[in-house]
């Protein structure tokens, strides 16, 4: 397709991850490949991004950020190696390094018994390296347990009837006898903790963390009554103790009520994860005196047009001015669609194999595939 040229200026380089194929920063580095192959002489910067869920970290450590590690508890209590990024005294931590669903033994799915303790200890780690500013990034964990572990781990106590600690995992809450915060409130004085991320589902109901991503976690439709009326008792414990009920704010129910536990009991404070990313990576100034955006994901469908990475990517690109071009393995957007997103071209991977490829077999070829539609999109704009 022939596009209008501008002949000076870097090209920023800003895919989100392709889901099952490339990390973003992959995604990059292979468009920049492409992209070199026929415009040498271009600078390119590379900048990927997130929008707060999966490959949070990644992306902050790609754009600078310190790499620290910690060993926490996994989602089913064994212990895993998470990261976490940190710069100044900000810390981007993510909830999926510690109690994600790639990170369950065997990849056996424990919807009932899995718990978020580990997302609490990474937190508590960006706590012991002097961080006031916390970024917690949500999605794709394997627990519904409303926080509850991430509230033990910062020294919450949550006990049974008896008075025995309560066993991890969102089944175990329905048993909840008291809840007493401990030692949390001091450990968090004076620390500003973010949630960056775009589900505004509540902790209950139709549109609850159980009833919406528990089916995602191996949870049968009796687990998930199960688990909600467990999480409705979580709420009500949290609510006397409080004496605020957030069970019902948008965001509530992200990464299996984690963002209850956090707005509820650890002050944080909800922003836009796109748009909040794009600003904590510093993306204002990489876009300055650019010539062009490229930016993708997995695929560019509607889910893209509510609040997704490219689309904030083409949004942040427009105030500056600077055109954007997307590079997605499908595309699922009418031309109509995506123009009005504010893409000027559109690549897709799939679309470069030919119509007598097998299905999936771009899954396979990412890498090789996304370094061709850079090559493209140079031929396209930079030529």
């Amino acid at each position: 397709m022939a596009q209008q040229r501008i002949t000076t200026g870097h090209v920023v380089i800003a895919p989100d991850k392709f889901k099952g194929s490339l990390t973003a920063a992959e995604a990059a580095e292979r468009i920049a490949a492409g992209i070199r192959r026929v415009a040498p002489d271009t600078e390119l910067r590379a900048l990927p991004v997130a929008d707060g869920g999966e490959g949070t970290v990644l992306a902050a450590l790609a754009a600078g950020y310190r790499r620290e590690t910690a060993t926490v508890d996994g989602p089913t209590g064994e212990p895993v190696r998470a990261l976490l990024a940190v710069r100044d005294r900000t810390a981007v931590v993510e909830a999926a390094q510690a109690s994600g669903l790639a990170l369950l033994p065997g990849g056996v799915r424990a919807p009932r018994t899995a718990g978020s303790r580990g997302t609490g200890q990474l937190i508590a780690r960006a706590l012991e390296l002097g961080c006031t500013r916390i970024v917690l990034g949500l999605g794709g964990v394997a627990c519904t347990d409303g926080g509850a572990g991430l509230v033990q781990a910062l020294g919450g106590s949550l006990r049974d009837a008896r008075g025995a600690d309560l066993a991890p995992g969102g089944a175990a809450l329905a048993g909840l006898g008291s809840l007493d915060l401990g030692e949390l409130p001091r450990a968090l004085a004076g620390v500003e903790l973010v949630i960056a991320g775009d589900v505004d589902n509540p902790l209950l109901g139709e549109r609850g963390a159980a009833a919406v991503y528990g089916p995602q976690k191996g949870a049968t439709p009796a687990d998930v009554a199960e688990l909600d009326a467990a999480l409705g008792h979580w709420a009500d414990a949290v609510a006397a103790l409080t004496g605020s009920d957030l069970r019902d704010a948008p965001g509530a129910g992200a990464a299996g009520g984690l963002g209850f536990a956090a707005v509820a009991l650890l002050g944080a404070r909800m922003r836009p994860g796109i748009e909040f990313l794009l600003e904590l990576l510093g993306f204002d100034r990489a876009v300055r005196g650019a010539r062009l955006v490229v930016t993708g994901e997995g695929c560019l469908d509607v889910q893209t047009l509510h609040g997704k990475a490219p689309a904030g990517v083409a949004a942040a690109a427009a105030g500056a001015g600077v055109p954007v071009a997307a590079v997605a393995g499908r595309l699922e957007l009418t031309e109509e669609q995506w123009r009005g997103a504010g893409f000027a071209a559109a690549y897709a991977l799939v679309d470069l194999l030919g119509p007598d490829a097998p299905e999936g077999a771009a899954l396979g070829r990412a890498a090789e595939l996304a370094e061709r539609a850079g090559e493209r999109l140079a031929r396209d704009f930079l030529r």
